[in-house]
């Protein structure tokens, strides 16, 4: 790892200071990104300035804090390009967010690294740590949040990691076929050939993780089953990691039934986004039901995701925001896109 100096060009300046020198000099030019951007990127969202020379950066701000959280970050990136983790942008908004106000983490982010046959994958949140955490510690995981958030990719990466180990002996992936505007009897091709685009995003998670040839392999040995939730009816699953996801879009029955499959030595992980069903008009959500009747029952863990958890696009935070923030009908009389009503200090009145 670097190692951190108080001595730098800046301290003359106000405020206060910090060096970090790196060991590698090709590295350097990875972390700092082309131009500059990445540390352009930590200055944009810290009150502090980062002057590169060589294999060395010097970090001025306005407190200690700032500076050290700078300087963390900086460190927690060069480690990761030492386990061969790519750095864009994503990697350095992940770095910022695991940091707390005193620049350190509660956990080490390499402690919790997920390698996978094609990738290593990190937390990039202090929730998306605590839910790698509650995939290690409970038999049960129930993960509510909105999209973009990694409920089901973390789950799949660790559910790899385990077969991988034979912590599992099989891997199980469901999805209810809820119709959102489509009906199943009316898509073309067989059973099969209805149900795979609802289940298509598993699949997109593993090709993700493994090689494709690998992925089918195992799907066709039986130790790695996608299927509707319908499927699982009348089963016990024991030896297996088991993921149930879009679980909002269960019924109270579909829930109960699918929590009973749990056998011996399993693991079950539940993932949902409550405000997000495509379940018929007041039919109550399994999700919902589930963890308002298991909460505080050991060996159950449920771990909330928020906006700042989203580790898609950033676009994706500002969307859901948006939905969520504006209750009006968003359309004029006339059916076309209504401007959003200024507010006198000029932003469109929505709280960011």
């Amino acid at each position: 790892m670097p190692s951190l100096k108080t001595a730098s060009p800046l301290e003359s300046l106000r405020g206060a200071s910090q060096r970090v020198r790196f060991d590698d000099n090709a590295a350097c030019a990875i972390l700092f990104g082309q131009h500059h951007v990445n540390l352009a990127r930590i200055e944009q969202k810290l009150p502090v300035t980062i002057v590169s020379r060589g294999n060395e950066v010097f970090i001025q701000g306005e407190s200690d804090d700032a500076v050290h959280t700078a300087a963390a970050v900086l460190e927690e990136l060069y480690g990761k390009l030492r386990l061969g983790i790519a750095i864009g942008r994503e990697e350095v908004d992940a770095a910022l967010r695991m940091r707390i106000p005193d620049g350190t983490t509660e956990e080490r982010f390499e402690d919790f690294a997920i390698r996978t046959e094609r990738k290593v994958i990190v937390p990039r949140s202090a929730n998306q740590l605590a839910y790698l955490r509650a995939l290690e510690r409970f038999e049960l995981v129930f993960a509510l949040g909105p999209a973009g958030t990694g409920k089901t990719y973390l789950a799949v990466a660790v559910a790899v990691s385990f077969l991988r180990q034979r912590r599992a002996e099989r891997l199980v992936l469901s999805r209810p076929a809820v119709e959102a505007g489509e009906r199943l009897g009316f898509l073309p091709g067989d059973m099969k050939e209805k149900v795979d685009p609802y289940l298509r995003p598993l699949y997109d998670a593993l090709y993700d993780m493994l090689p494709e040839g690998k992925v089918q392999s195992r799907i066709e040995s039986g130790q790695i089953e996608i299927a509707p939730l319908a499927f699982m009816r009348g089963r016990t699953l024991s030896n297996a990691f088991i993921i149930l996801d879009e679980a909002q879009n269960t019924t109270p029955a579909q829930m109960k039934m699918f929590l009973t499959r749990l056998g011996d030595g399993s693991r079950m992980v539940v993932a949902g986004d409550p405000t997000q069903t495509d379940l018929p008009p007041g039919t109550p959500s399994g999700l919902a039901d589930a963890v308002a009747r298991l909460r505080g029952i050991p060996g159950i863990g449920i771990v909330h995701f928020d906006r700042g958890d989203i580790v898609r696009h950033p676009l994706v935070t500002e969307i859901i925001e948006a939905y969520e923030g504006r209750n009006e009908n968003p359309t004029g009389s006339e059916g076309g896109a209504r401007r959003p009503q200024r507010t006198p200090s000029g932003d469109d009145g929505r709280r960011r």
